[in-house]
């Protein structure tokens, strides 16, 4: 289901919200998984149904953009028309996923996509239930295993979702979402994590950057994938050391890594915009370094608008913490209309 009709049946169908865990689901198939032979009558069917699905979600993301469109000319269109509408154009998929699976019950990839289903839609325990029981007919299907870890990672037990993304991994040792959603959830559940893994905070962090580095090799192009690694630089610090020196030299060492990290991001970039954005970056890290010359030379090659905010509350920064640029006249940018970034400039 795409991420438009997932966000508006989310919104319109359910009232309880997932937790805001950026969790990535794997294909039915998933990866490392033996092709079935298509012209298998059940293969047939099961393609008919994926079709079917397809379709559904089509005609289902028109008729958001039908009511986002008369609700914007005032055409009256509300949420009470809507909701029917996306209910009767979805309800016949899932009677037809239900089906399927009463006549098919061991048809793993048909039940790990009729769980993906019912997570778009917000029936979050109803699709961990599906995941749940692909993984007990195939305990070697890693996606399985993945969106199963999702569920558990959505619904508070990350240690959970811990095992089943390593059993993933296990099984799809390449496949780099395993290991980034791995990384994400051991990052955003550092004590479970600690517990887990039997390891402490500062190895439970080089563990996750590990993972992220991996997924990264795994998948060399992925612009997003390369941000999120360089913004968990953020969430963490290097220890101290045994003396101030010490101490200094591991902290350079951490904004050089996370510098380098959003070096590798600002190669991916495919757009100004995303350019811009991971500058701002490269400025906001050498500020925290006190590398003050290079985040001016950053933030003079920050043009657009949708910065603006951002590039002026920094350059204010430059100039509260460096004695140097206190005695320049350092004009700050015009403030003018701004807007929201795909990336976290703040």
């Amino acid at each position: 289901m795409s991420s438009l009709l997932a966000a508006a049946v989310g919104v319109l169908l359910v009232t309880n919200q997932p937790a805001a865990l950026p969790h990535r689901a794997a294909s039915p198939a998933g990866p490392a998984v033996s092709v079935p032979d298509p012209n298998d009558p059940v293969e047939k069917a099961y393609r008919k149904l994926m079709a079917d699905d397809d379709a559904a979600q089509a005609d289902a993301d028109r008729i958001i953009q039908e009511h986002r469109k008369s609700s914007e000319q005032g055409l009256g269109s509300s949420e009470m028309t809507l909701r029917p509408r996306l209910k009767q154009r979805l309800e016949p998929v899932r009677k037809a996923y239900e089906e399927f699976l009463r006549l098919h019950p061991d048809h793993v990839n048909a039940r790990i996509a009729f769980g993906s289903f019912l997570n778009d839609l917000g029936e979050e325990e109803a699709a961990g239930k599906q995941w749940e029981k692909a993984c007990d007919t195939d305990p070697k299907n890693p996606a399985a295993w993945n969106n199963l870890g999702n569920f558990y990672g959505h619904n508070g037990e990350p240690k959970k979702a811990m095992a089943c993304y390593t059993n993933a991994i296990g099984l799809s040792p390449r496949e780099s979402v395993y290991h980034q959603n791995l990384a994400v959830c051991a990052y955003m559940f550092r004590k479970d994590a600690e517990e887990f893994f039997g390891m402490n905070e500062v190895q439970v962090m080089n563990k996750v950057m590990a993972l992220y580095r991996k997924a990264l090799a795994f998948d060399p192009e992925n612009f997003q994938l390369a941000t999120e690694l360089a913004q968990t630089y953020y969430g963490f610090q290097s220890p101290p050391g045994r003396t101030p020196e010490v101490t200094e030299r591991a902290r350079q060492a951490h904004f050089n890594e996370a510098l380098a990290a959003w070096q590798i991001a600002l190669k991916l970039a495919r757009d100004d915009i995303e350019r811009e954005g991971v500058i701002v970056h490269l400025a906001r890290v050498n500020i925290q370094a006190g590398r003050f010359e290079e985040a001016r030379t950053h933030l003079n090659l920050v043009t657009n608008a949708l910065y603006n905010l951002t590039k002026e509350r920094l350059q204010k920064n430059v100039m509260n913490k460096d004695p140097e640029t206190k005695a320049l006249s350092v004009p700050p940018v015009t403030l003018r209309s701004a807007g929201g970034s795909s990336l976290k400039t703040e």
